[in-house]
């Protein structure tokens, strides 16, 4: 497998498909409810996905595809799966928020191997192939800084969609997290999330349950930037998708910021 190929397909699709949301992001979105939780689907979701299944399928018709609003396409378990996020933060679009991002991963036996963030906004893209690094747009290295703060970090937050508002694990992370952080971000885009940490605008992430078709492609990304990633038990942490929504659950930050992070959700 040409990963090195494989990307260029990836970004040159998420880049189309960000500038289609970008072209579009301001007019009327077709917005629907999906589930009961109230979250939303938009026509530019569909749109993007579509341009996106196309691009990839085209190139690599023998893999699965597990898209965030058709799901899988092609045989499950096989060697090598895309995932595909066509619009993560659709809630912030909804509401005409400028925060937003498209994702793609490509996993090999569920592990990730490649992952790719567009930022349509800034017209910014970040990738990573496992094991040779990760890069921004003119393919200059990412490196994730550690610039500790006296006052606490700057941490995002994350969590799956079948996670209820009232959920007690859930609750109780996040208030510990409230008075402990110096802020808290809830972006309501991972990946947006996920590209902030690797370039050190953030300080760490906590994740509880999280969505399984956009954690790879973030992770990968910051880990190849230099971030470490642990469970919330401080144990090793698999950044597979095919894993239970317990085993989505972490935190994440710089090597050296770990610890106390950790010493915060404890």
């Amino acid at each position: 497998m040409d990963l090195q190929h494989a990307r260029a397909v990836a970004v040159e699709a998420a880049e189309a498909a960000g500038a289609l949301l970008q072209s579009r992001a301001g007019g009327a979105l077709g917005v629907r409810a999906k589930g009961a939780a109230g979250d939303l689907v938009t026509d530019l979701d569909l749109a993007s996905e579509k341009l996106l299944l196309e691009r990839i399928l085209t190139a690599f018709p023998s893999h699965a595809v597990i898209a965030e609003e058709a799901g899988l396409l092609g045989a499950a378990g096989g060697e090598w799966t895309w995932l595909v996020d066509p619009l993560d933060g659709t809630n912030n679009v909804a509401i005409g928020l400028p925060a937003y991002v498209v994702g793609v991963a490509l996993c090999h036996c569920g592990r990730p191997v490649l992952g790719v963030v567009h930022d349509p906004v800034s017209c910014q893209t970040w990738s990573a192939i496992r094991g040779g690094g990760a890069v921004t747009t003119s393919g200059a290295p990412l490196a994730a800084p550690y610039h500790p703060s006296p006052h606490g970090p700057l941490l995002a937050w994350t969590q799956g969609y079948d996670v209820a508002r009232d959920d007690p694990a859930a609750c109780a992370l996040k208030a510990r997290l409230e008075l402990r952080a110096r802020r808290m971000l809830q972006l309501w885009a991972p990946l947006l999330s996920w590209a902030m940490l690797a370039r050190g605008d953030i300080d760490g992430i906590v994740g509880y349950r999280a969505e399984a078709v956009d954690l790879p492609a973030g992770a990968l990304l910051a880990r190849e930037a230099g971030i470490e990633i642990r469970a919330l038990d401080g144990g090793p942490f698999e950044d597979r998708f095919d894993g239970t929504a317990d085993d989505r659950s972490f935190v994440a930050a710089h090597p050296r910021a770990l610890p106390g992070l950790l010493a915060l959700v404890g």
